[in-house]
């Protein structure tokens, strides 16, 4: 009988318009290149009051979770931080577009709201553990918020997940 690693949670609270969660895909990226399906990476939602369309993006996200291609659309959205803050709705709908995804039922969503208790569950319990802003990591029980300064949270999170059992 073989060991299999242990799976190790680092929640990613993110927000879908946020500039600096733009820039800590590429840490991301890297810390599952380093452990690959060692490290489960979630995507919890934490939209700030200051970005007016990170609550619809939240939701169309969790669409895109339901279709299938949530790390693809957190992606793609993430990559066009600037736009979402002009255009809106319109270009969560053209992303999902873009990638494949039943858009029409994206903007359905947006609509009808069905993903609204995931996204607002998410954020009351971001701001229950003391999520301030985003990117905040959580990983062995720390809380890395990485919303003023992003330097050296990835070799911080390498420490801890390296320091957890196998």
């Amino acid at each position: 009988m073989t060991d299999t690693p242990s799976r190790v949670v680092l929640e990613f609270w993110c927000e879908l318009q946020c500039p600096d969660c733009r820039t800590a895909l590429a840490d991301v990226a890297a810390l599952r290149e380093r452990y690959g399906d060692r490290l489960d990476v979630q995507l919890r939602h934490f939209p700030l009051d200051k970005h007016q369309h990170a609550m619809a993006a939240a939701q169309a996200y969790e669409e895109a979770v339901a279709q299938g291609s949530g790390r693809a659309y957190a992606e793609a959205v993430l990559a066009r931080v600037e736009e979402l803050a002009r255009r809106g709705e319109p270009l969560l709908v053209e992303v999902a577009a873009d990638l494949g995804l039943d858009a029409e039922e994206v903007d359905t969503a947006l609509v009808d709201g069905r993903h609204l208790l995931v996204v607002d569950a998410d954020l009351a319990e971001g701001k229950a553990i003391g999520v301030k802003g985003t990117p905040t990591y959580v990983v062995g029980g720390k809380l890395l918020d990485g919303s003023k300064d992003q330097a050296g949270l990835r070799d911080r999170i390498e420490e801890i997940v390296d320091g957890l059992p196998a």
